[in-house]
């Protein structure tokens, strides 16, 4: 009854038999009767994301809450806070409710491991309890939409934001899409522990010019079609209500204007029925992109465009109206977008009950950052999941829990860093370091710390990345690393957490070099020169260029920016408690000059030879060909081996199936885990195709000694690609089928995908 009363009231209807007819109305219905009863500046209103800052105080904002002037706002995160800017709401003249958003992308209050370390899982089922968490987190301090999962595909790791998304694949990015999406909805997005999820950046802002962000990318549309839009159509798929739009150009317009990318290309072509949400500025920023004189021009470009709502908006809500009434733009433009709004409304559940997320104020959580809040268990469970084993000589991994351990490095004790960025509602003091987790996992023994060194000496950029997270020690480089000296000598094993600070692998954070910045390869060179066994533990958010680094250790453990139990999770592969199993999801190249240096490259018309002298084939001549840490590489503790291929035919018809089989075997002295990856390769086609592709991929536990059979059935689905005529096909022809546990080690095998004539 509360919410056919509440129906009722939007539309102007009063009378009890009315209610009836109201309780039978479709989503459709209800959205057009709204739209009705709504004036134009409630409409412009509801086309309004706003934040709570210095120019938009509380009081400010409920204000203008209360006069129908804002749709939803982002960046308040908690029930007490949002509680105020409801009840302004259904103060308003047809009380239409507020809708919070919020930047929940590896987790709320606990932590997870960032999207690229999380793509390192390979489990997708950790991916999703990930989101879930975040989502029941989130929804419990009264959000309702999260501007998550990113999905870029990322192939110049000097991008930032490498960070945030999950690698370089495209099929794999795809599959993280969808699941990310369905963790964040739940069941559906009106559930109240569930939020919405707006997939972003739509679209290809990963694949900006020079890795600089918020550069111009200029792509054809068969690569565009074939690389990067898939994860977009996937997010899409598995049911994202909401879609960010890119900051950057494509091929000359700007995202925030390109009409055939949001109305051709997402509504017509895909189907797409959600909410646009433009980016942060996005729409102001079309002034500075030179495709708008002002920010007049900018609504009018991006109204028509199909952006629907605009966030920290200055552009919509000051002109929309007087381009209506000029006739610039048409009331179908903005009572589309309003539609789109009020539905991701109705779709989350607000219009039943605007307080489904923020509930009564006598159950609000006396502290917000009460430890019972977090999920520790779960955070330290994926966590150990996404750790990469790089290198482990000799079997210096894993330790033991006794004797002399010195710990070195600027990232050891920082609760910060490990949480890395975009780190939502998380607190440092909440986040176990790898300090922490060393000390708590020793059993005997000890525990020497040195920093070691400085994250940075450039006061340049030390200013810009900010001062408050990067806390210098102001004593001489040479002091420090004299220091850890003598600390690695009173040791039996050296360990070096070593890395980039997180405001380093983060939003308008590109770089030129890939090296470990500061004196950290300096601090590196002098550790190993103790002759002590040296294990570097990584803490980064993007491939970095570690060649010297990896002769010169002895074992490399991966760990990203590994969340609120980083450090437990890092002790617990140390110390041999859990097998790594992670495996790179993007590649690790051994130089920046190398970039772009992914694996599904084409093969061109001269592909490298290895051994030939001053052959003229496609390389540099001045370093070793190939990365230094192949896509889809980590080791273990154990050793696993695989037979030879088998398939169950030798042709495919394009209606049957085909199944390729190896037996994989644990031969090593422990349990473990292990990702089998399936690639295939479209040896002659109409256009040239990749060297390889990601079709498939299954997780595996093994005992020691096990051995089990893993299949992958093949079909002409995953033999499609977009050819000149951006038509999806699958040509007639020979195929390699490669299984391997990474990109290049593979068994490989061939089979004919038969023409229509030649399958019957």
């Amino acid at each position: 009854m509360k919410r056919l009363r509440l129906l009722c009231a939007l539309i102007g209807f009063t009378s009890l038999p009315v209610v009836a007819d109201m309780a039978s109305l479709s989503k459709e219905a209800f959205v057009s009767n709204l739209i009705n009863q709504m004036t134009l500046e409630e409409k412009i209103g509801q086309l309004r994301l706003i934040a709570i800052d210095e120019k938009m105080t509380p009081e400010k904002i409920r204000e203008e809450i209360a006069a129908g002037r804002i749709g939803g706002t982002y960046g308040s995160v908690s029930r007490y806070v949002n509680r105020p800017m409801q009840d302004a709401a259904q103060q308003s003249r047809l009380k239409i409710p507020m809708f919070f958003g919020w930047d929940v992308i590896h987790g709320h209050r606990t932590i997870f491991p960032i999207g690229l370390a999380l793509a390192s899982s390979w489990d997708i089922g950790a991916i999703e309890l990930s989101g879930r968490i975040a989502a029941k987190e989130a929804s419990a301090d009264g959000i309702d939409m999260t501007f998550a999962p990113m999905i870029d595909i990322a192939r110049d790791p000097r991008w930032g934001r490498t960070s945030e998304g999950f690698g370089e694949d495209t099929y794999l990015v795809s599959r993280i899409a969808k699941a990310m999406v369905q963790a964040y909805q739940g069941t559906s997005p009106n559930a109240p522990d569930s939020i919405m999820a707006s997939a972003k950046h739509f679209a290809l802002y990963g694949a900006v010019e020079g890795g600089r962000d918020y550069n111009s990318v200029d792509m054809g549309l068969a690569r565009m079609y074939q690389d990067y839009l898939p994860p977009y159509r996937s997010a899409i798929e598995g049911g994202a209500g909401a879609m960010m739009v890119a900051l950057n150009s494509i091929n000359g317009v700007p995202a925030a204007s390109n009409a055939w990318l949001m109305q051709d290309l997402l509504r017509k072509a895909w189907g797409f029925k959600g909410l646009v949400i433009s980016d942060h500025n996005g729409i102001n920023d079309l002034v500075q992109h030179g495709v708008a004189k002002n920010h007049r021009e900018a609504a009018r470009l991006a109204i028509r465009a199909g952006v629907a709502m605009s966030m920290n908006d200055f552009s919509y809500g000051p002109e929309l109206k007087g381009l209506l009434e000029s006739g610039a733009i048409s009331q179908s433009n903005i009572d589309n977008a309003v539609r789109e709004v009020l539905g991701a409304k109705y779709d989350m559940g607000l219009f039943e009950d605007p307080y489904r997320r923020i509930g009564v104020a006598s159950e609000d959580p006396a502290d917000n950052n009460a430890e019972y809040r977090l999920h520790r268990a779960q955070a330290r469970e994926v966590a150990r999941k996404t750790l990469v084993l790089l290198k482990n000589e000799n079997g210096l991994l894993p330790l033991k829990k006794e004797g002399v351990i010195a710990l070195i490095g600027p990232l050891a004790k920082s609760t910060v860093d490990i949480m890395g960025s975009w780190s939502a509602s998380g607190v440092p003091a909440q986040s176990v370091t790898i300090y922490d987790g060393l000390k708590n996992a020793m059993n005997q023994g000890s525990l020497i710390y040195a920093r070691g060194a400085n994250l940075t000496e450039d006061l340049e950029v030390l200013k810009y990345l900010g001062e408050s997270e990067i806390k210098n020690d102001p004593r001489p480089a040479a002091e420090m690393i004299d220091e850890a000296v003598k600390a690695a000598q009173q040791a039996d094993v050296v360990i070096a957490v070593v890395g980039e600070p997180r405001s380093m692998s983060h939003e308008a954070a590109s770089r030129t070099s890939l090296d470990l910045p500061g004196r950290q390869s300096e601090l590196i060179t002098a550790l190993k020169a103790t002759g002590k066994p040296l294990v570097l533990v990584l803490m980064n958010g993007r491939p970095l260029s570690i060649g010297k680094e990896q002769k010169l250790a002895n074992a490399i453990l991966e760990t990203w920016y590994s969340g609120s139990e980083g450090g437990n999770a890092v002790a617990d592969v140390l110390f041999g408690d859990y097998n790594p199993s992670g495996k790179l999801p993007i590649t690790f190249p051994r130089s920046v000059g190398q970039i772009p240096n992914y694996y599904s490259h084409l093969n061109t018309g001269r592909p490298y030879i290895a051994g030939a002298l001053r052959n003229y084939t496609s390389q540099y001549f001045d370093q070793s060909h190939g990365p230094l840490y192949p896509f889809g590489y980590g080791l273990s503790y154990t050793d696993f081996s695989l037979t030879d291929m088998a398939l169950s035919s030798t042709t495919l018809s394009k209606t049957d199936n085909l199944v390729a089989s190896v037996m994989v075997k644990n031969v090593g002295q422990r349990d473990g885990e292990t990702v089998v990856q399936l690639y295939i390769r479209d040896v002659v086609g109409s256009v040239s195709r990749p060297v390889k592709e990601l079709k498939n991929f299954q997780k595996i536990m093994l005992k020691a000694g096990e051995e089990k059979a893993v299949h992958f059935s093949i079909n002409e689905n995953d033999l499609k690609f977009f050819n000149a005529q951006l038509e999806h096909v699958a040509e007639p022809g020979e195929f390699r089928v490669q299984i391997g546990l990474d990109s290049q080690n593979v068994k490989e095998q061939s089979f004919e995908l038969l023409s229509e004539q030649g399958s019957g």
